[in-house]
């Protein structure tokens, strides 16, 4: 039998009903001074493109601590996967006296704004830095959550102990 292009079969209903995320919320002060820092970090180090099109250094982190420090890093994109900014900053933080990081941001160079962390970044900010703010684009313009939020289903990894069981007492923030 010859198809015609087209699908058959049963439609799929799909429910109309928006979801309202209630986890995000709106800025602070403090959120929109980390995103300024991890914008003038990219701005001041992006590089000009190379065979790809693309350069080096594209985006720029963000991180802040208990204390109110900021700190910042730039990515080095590579073919293997080379780290992200916000593990960059996250780095920095660390070797610096960070201890506890409370908000983290990435901003895209060449005026793209606030991303969101890829998946790797979610998994290592859920695995070391429980009840971090995160701050990404959404519908309604970039606010903030928690980690616990991007993550509603996630499993742990600890050094010690390897994968862990979900916790739910985690989720209820």
């Amino acid at each position: 039998m010859a198809s015609s292009g087209s699908l058959t079969g049963p439609r799929l209903e799909v429910d109309t009903v928006a979801f309202v995320d209630t986890t995000l919320h709106a800025l602070t002060d403090a959120d929109q001074e980390l995103i300024q820092a991890a914008r003038a970090v990219i701005d001041a180090n992006t590089d000009t493109a190379h065979v790809d099109g693309a350069g080096v250094h594209t985006m720029g982190a963000a991180v802040r601590d208990s204390e109110g420090w900021i700190y910042v890093g730039v990515n080095l994109a590579h073919f293997t996967g080379g780290p992200c900014a916000e593990l960059v900053a996250l780095g920095t933080a660390r070797a610096n006296g960070a201890r506890q990081i409370r908000a983290i941001v990435a901003v895209g160079n060449h005026g793209r704004g606030v991303i969101g962390p890829c998946g790797r970044d979610r998994q290592i900010l859920f695995d070391y830095h429980t009840g971090i703010r995160v701050l990404l684009p959404t519908a309604q313009g970039v606010r903030a959550t928690t980690i616990e939020a991007l993550m509603p289903h996630a499993a742990a990894w600890t050094i010690d102990s390897g994968t862990q069981d979900l916790d739910p007492s985690r989720f209820d923030r």
